[in-house]
């Protein structure tokens, strides 16, 4: 499949850059120069290297070709702006373009016979010997910084990654060390510039090619500082380590064609002159360039399943796309969708640093770690500062001018300031709201933990009420702000809306009397602390456990489940039941001759015993003891017992201080009183059968026994 896409593309730039595409034949200027011959003598080509060699001559040669206008026919918009002005600069690229088809293997070939002819004229022993003295200089000097770093080496693999802040200093530390090594082959190879007095011929290849290599070395460093596939515990982005091989080596072949290609196109154009020959070379290595990139994205590992089958089609076609359009010539096109991918892949890279960076050693795959405020500060500004250059890269390549954009006054100019205003201020707003968003969240979860260890902390109770009104009154807050300023970047008076806005406030506020009523009353109860998430209140006929609030009511759920939305102004007087402690009395009754002083001390140890048991022992405050007698009934002594315990918590120990009671007292001879009927016998017949028949009236069964 990946043949056949290639083979299309390749005859789509054939099509387009042959000269008989459209039934034309090459001009004659063009036929008699294939007929001149390809190479001048030889010292020809050495006076004329030596020319151009010649800064002063160069700066000439420069400001002759800015003045005349051929520098780059497609490279910018038309002056103009206007469609034809982009349509005349399309047709004329491409006819420079099939201008210098005829004369690519001549330029090649006489800009390489022209170097080899330079280096014979050298000596090849000189020559040798200047490059030995170049290598060996950028690999001593990497060397040195090599043996010089070991204690850092060794600090930075016995770095232990248990938390996201040693996470993010190994990774910045891992990234700094493998740019300074870089950086010490790099200035290692410069001093060899510095030191000797080199050819100019051999000067400039030396140099195009030291700065390839740069990049391929930073590529690598780069690849292992992503991926990691020699050290998982320091990967960045979330990947078994045969994904992590599979990125890094194409990650190192994209960079080493790329780098290498853009300095051989360079020396090409430098050594020759001629821009559009060194056009159509920069476009076959595109060709290859994008035969690597359609490798990596249909072979990368996870990519057979549906979705990543239809994100590989679409990501080819916009290649694809784009590689036309920079043949074509559609410049503004090209940079658009170029840099509008390349944000997409960055703002997407940032996201995976950020969520592996927060990620734990011990942490699932699948599941998201806790935002950190200062990652997520970090990522939004990372975020905004790359919207930002893409913006600033995209008017540099659409030739817009600075200064124009800042100070022009024309409608266009204008509206492309107040765009790029709004713009900047939407990702301020969203990096200042995703930095709340993200502390405010952290703080809940620590509330909810510290709920889960203690029900009764009334802090992380009270931050779990407050911070949810406080998130939605900020965000509220924070995008009538946002909006506003964008109107005004756009050149909007919002004043005269500010006003209306006050205006209609007050107008809404004589309006909805009772709706300001329940904000301003809910607002107090807040302020007074009357009730938290997750207490139990009673107001009037409402009562139940708080859920929730929002700017107007309250949601209370009640013990048998039905959900009461209550507004603020109906509150009234609020009973809280759930705050500190509670005291729980229970009253029992006991026959006349029992002993009160038994049943005291049995009554005090089994408060003891409940107050040891490890099930009741957290929620017991005070123990349950006797009180004393309570009052003198008419069958029964009602003895008082009390004990202070957790709110919430008193019914479960109740009923099972009652039912140690009952087994205690059972056991001990004491018995619990209830109402009987006692009759008085005498000898008289006539009052025993009377009383008889009451005894039948009250209750038969007993009457028949």
């Amino acid at each position: 499949m990946l043949r056949a896409l290639l083979r299309m593309v390749t005859l789509l730039l054939m099509v387009a850059l042959s000269p008989l595409s459209l039934g034309q034949t090459p001009p004659p200027a063009l036929a008699a120069s294939a007929s001149e011959p390809a190479l001048p003598p030889p010292e020809k080509l050495r006076e004329l290297t030596r020319l151009l060699a010649d800064p002063e001559l160069r700066r000439w040669i420069e400001s002759q070709g800015a003045g005349s206008g051929r520098a780059d026919p497609g490279a910018r918009s038309a002056d103009d702006g206007s469609l034809e002005g982009h349509i005349d600069a399309i047709r004329a690229h491409r006819a420079a373009l099939q201008a210098a088809v005829p004369r690519v293997p001549a330029v090649v070939t006489g800009a390489v016979h022209g170097l080899h002819a330079e280096f014979d004229a050298q000596g090849v022993r000189g020559v040798g010997l200047l490059l030995i003295v170049f290598v060996a200089l950028g690999f001593g000097s990497e060397w040195l910084f090599w043996r010089a770093s070991r204690r850092v080496r060794e600090t930075i693999i016995a770095s232990r990654l248990e938390s996201t802040g040693a996470r993010l200093r190994a990774a910045l530390a891992r990234l700094g060390f493998g740019s300074a090594w870089v950086a010490a082959f790099a200035l290692g190879s410069l001093g060899a510039f510095l030191a000797f007095d080199w050819p100019p011929a051999l000067r400039d290849v030396l140099l195009r090619l030291l700065v390839a290599v740069v990049f391929v070395r930073y590529a690598l460093i780069l690849g292992r500082w992503l991926f990691a596939p020699g050290a998982p515990r320091f990967r960045l982005i979330a990947m078994d380590t045969p994904a992590a091989w599979f990125w890094h080596r194409r990650l190192v072949a994209q960079v080493a064609w790329a780098a290498l290609s853009a300095a051989f196109v360079g020396w090409l154009v430098a050594r020759t002159g001629d821009q559009d020959v060194g056009r159509l070379v920069a476009y076959h290595a595109y060709l290859v360039q994008l035969a690597l990139v359609l490798e990596a994205l249909w072979r990368r590992p996870g990519g057979t399943s549906e979705s990543a089958r239809a994100l590989n089609w679409l990501v080819t076609v916009a290649l694809v796309v784009l590689l036309l359009l920079r043949v074509a010539g559609a410049f503004a096109l090209f940079w658009l969708g170029t840099i509008v991918l390349l944000t997409v892949g960055g703002l997407r890279l940032l996201d995976a640093l950020a969520v592996q960076v927060q990620r734990g050693p011990d942490m699932p795959a699948g599941q998201q770690p806790m935002p950190e405020v200062a990652v997520t500060a970090a990522v939004r500004g990372l975020r905004l500062l790359l919207i930002v250059l893409a913006a600033l890269g995209l008017v540099q390549a659409w030739g817009i001018d600075p200064a124009l954009l800042v100070a022009g006054d024309s409608l266009p100019m204008r509206l492309l300031r107040g765009a790029l205003s709004v713009v900047v201020i939407v990702l301020v707003a969203d990096l200042l709201w995703f930095v709340f968003k993200a502390s405010v969240e952290r703080r809940m979860a620590e509330a909810e933990a510290m709920g889960a260890q203690d029900p009764q902390a009334g802090h992380a109770n009270r931050l779990r009420t407050v911070l949810p009104i406080l998130r939605n009154v900020t965000l509220a807050t924070l995008a009538v702000i946002t909006v506003l300023m964008a109107l005004s970047a756009l050149g909007v008076d919002v004043a005269p809306m500010v006003a209306g806005a006050g205006v209609l406030g007050i107008a809404v506020g004589f309006g909805a009397q009772t709706l300001v009523k329940d904000i301003v009353s809910g607002m107090f109860y807040l302020f007074d602390d009357a009730f938290r998430v997750g207490e139990y209140i009673q107001s009037g006929s409402y009562k139940g456990t708080v859920e929730g609030f929002s700017l107007r009511s309250v949601r209370l759920r009640h013990h048998r489940g039905p959900v009461y939305t209550v507004p603020f102004g109906e509150l009234g007087a609020v009973q809280n039941m759930s705050r500190d402690w509670v005291i729980d009395k229970l009253t029992v009754g006991i026959t006349y001759d029992s002993d009160i002083e038994r049943a005291r001390k049995l009554i005090k140890g089994i408060g003891q015993e409940l107050a040891q048991d490890p099930e009741f022992a957290p929620h017991i405050i005070e123990p349950l003891k006797m009180q004393g007698v309570e009052e003198f009934g008419d069958f029964a002594i009602q003895i008082r017992m009390k004990m202070t315990t957790r709110p919430g918590e008193q019914f479960v120990i109740r009923r099972k201080a009652l039912a140690r009671i009952k087994q205690a007292f059972d056991a001990n001879g004491i018995k619990f009183a209830y109402p009987t009927v006692q009759i008085a016998g005498s000898a008289d017949p006539a009052t025993a059968a009377a009383a008889m028949q009451v005894a039948a009236s009250v209750d038969p069964a007993k009457a028949k026994a």
